[in-house]
């Protein structure tokens, strides 16, 4: 059985200001069709007999990775939750020890969710060509062609043949100075290191525990005491804080004697960055990546992206990377998008909260959108998907007007159940217990307005929630 294993834990901090914590890279539409994570998933079809997908996701995005995966039209398949960061080869133990439980035999194709594959073709091609190798026993990752000087990726240099297009790898290479990876660009004998891996489920866990006994240990630990929340596979945080944190190459790949590594030219981008994103976006006769409403004059290899009802306009520059959203822009040199991580850092160490949420939060049952504030009131337009309802809860600090804009709302307020249609409002005193409810098949929209002494969203108080919140 052939099971893919998507890896859905980064957070994308170099594609601020639209990646953050709540709302990272894997998840949001950035090329192509779909998000990358639905694109990661919708991939692994156009391979044969392949099972449905495990999902490792931090559990601050299960709701995010079980939505999408209903709209990329994927059935059945399981979403394990990290309660910890704690890298790769932990991730990939518990995907494993999953997979085991399907089947004894499974192969695993990890991939991580956040890449962009131009010629998905080419890569299944690539992976059909992985399998026996896989089978045989050896672990295989997929190195991708240079067609550049590239210094911000790993190198592998492959060895001799061990059949049906996989090498031997003579050894991983750590990111280059542009010298060194112009010299690997001339060899020809170098790949870039990909993050993608085929190899026997029980092989990697075999290799995991002569290399990284303890590692392995703790996974197992941590695993066997998971629980089942809803849909969900759900790791104890207290056990999973105990494994070491390492990544698949360090911790196997670089010490095993059984890497083995297929090259393949499919268009591939980690999307790394704005300069890796403007590298694979199709561009403008100046060179100019734009999505949006966005005016570009005398603008030449540029990223200019911009958010809805906002437009950007540019004049007499080259180079730069201009992206907007409701509540931040960036401005930067192209050749700085590395550096973008830093203003993250430093949102982090200020105590801001734009590093980790948008304007627009997004819920089990929906999203909420924060329009305005001042010292005693919030203004947002609050969207309910269909049969979705929010938890019974009450505010110690805050009452709220409700008015329906479009759909049907069925309101609780204290020991009152009632409806309210387009163009209905409602007050919810403060200290009532009250639920919000979705009856219909279209979505709900409202704007509440919030009034009161606080109003932070910690000012709930759950008393009944089905997403396990109260």
């Amino acid at each position: 059985m052939l099971i893919p294993l998507i890896l859905s834990g980064g957070s994308g901090t170099r594609l601020w200001p639209v990646s953050r914590r709540n709302l990272p890279k894997q998840f949001l539409c950035l090329s192509g069709e779909g998000t990358l994570f639905q694109q990661t998933v919708t991939r692994t079809r156009l391979l044969s007999d392949v099972a449905s997908p495990i999902v490792v996701a931090s559990d601050d995005h299960r709701f995010l990775a079980a939505d999408q995966l209903i709209e990329a039209g994927v059935e059945n398949a399981t979403i394990v939750l990290e309660p910890l960061a704690r890298n790769t080869a932990p991730a990939i133990a518990l995907g494993a020890l999953k997979a085991l439980e399907q089947d004894p035999e499974a192969l695993l194709l990890v991939l991580p969710a956040d890449h962009l594959i131009g010629a998905p073709e080419t890569f299944s091609a690539a992976v059909e060509h992985a399998l026996p190798a896989a089978r045989d026993g050896w672990l295989v990752t997929f190195g991708i062609k240079p067609d550049r000087p590239e210094t911000g990726f790993g190198y592998i240099r492959r060895a001799e043949s061990v059949g049906a297009g996989a090498y031997r790898v003579e050894r991983f290479v750590e990111k280059p100075d542009l010298a060194t990876a112009e010299g690997y660009l001339a060899d020809g004998g170098y790949s870039w290191n990909s993050g993608m891996f085929l190899f026997k489920a029980s092989r990697y866990l075999e290799e995991l525990g002569e290399h990284a006994p303890a590692m392995l240990a703790a996974v197992r630990e941590a695993y066997a005491a998971a629980t089942r929340d809803l849909d969900f596979v759900r790791i104890g945080k207290e056990a999973f804080a105990k494994v070491p944190e390492d990544s698949i190459d360090y911790a196997v790949m670089e010490k095993t004697r059984r890497a083995a590594v297929v090259p393949v030219d499919c268009a591939w981008s980690d999307i790394g960055s704005w300069s890796a994103l403007w590298l694979t976006g199709e561009k403008d006769a100046e060179g100019n990546l734009r999505e949006g409403d966005t005016l570009a004059v005398n603008t030449r290899n540029s990223l200019v992206r911009t958010h809805e009802r906002h437009m950007v306009a540019t004049v007499g520059v080259d180079d730069l990377i201009v992206v907007t959203t409701p509540d931040a822009t960036l401005v930067a040199h192209r050749d700085a998008a590395q550096d973008v991580k830093k203003v993250v850092d430093q949102l982090k160490a200020d105590g801001r909260s734009e590093h980790s949420f948008h304007r627009v939060v997004y819920r089990p049952w929906g999203s909420y959108d924060s329009l305005e504030a001042g010292g005693r009131f919030q203004v947002k337009r609050i969207v309910v998907k269909p049969n979705a309802s929010l938890s019974l809860q009450k505010h110690h600090h805050r009452a709220e007007h409700w008015i329906v804009v479009s759909g049907t709302a069925e309101v609780t307020c204290d020991d009152k159940v009632f409806l309210l249609s387009e163009n209905q409002s409602t007050y919810i005193p403060l200290g009532s217990v009250h639920r919000l409810r979705n009856p219909g098949k279209v979505p709900l929209e409202l704007i509440e307005v919030q009034s009161g002494s606080y109003l932070g969203e910690d000012d709930i108080v759950r008393f009944d929630d089905v997403y396990g919140r109260s």
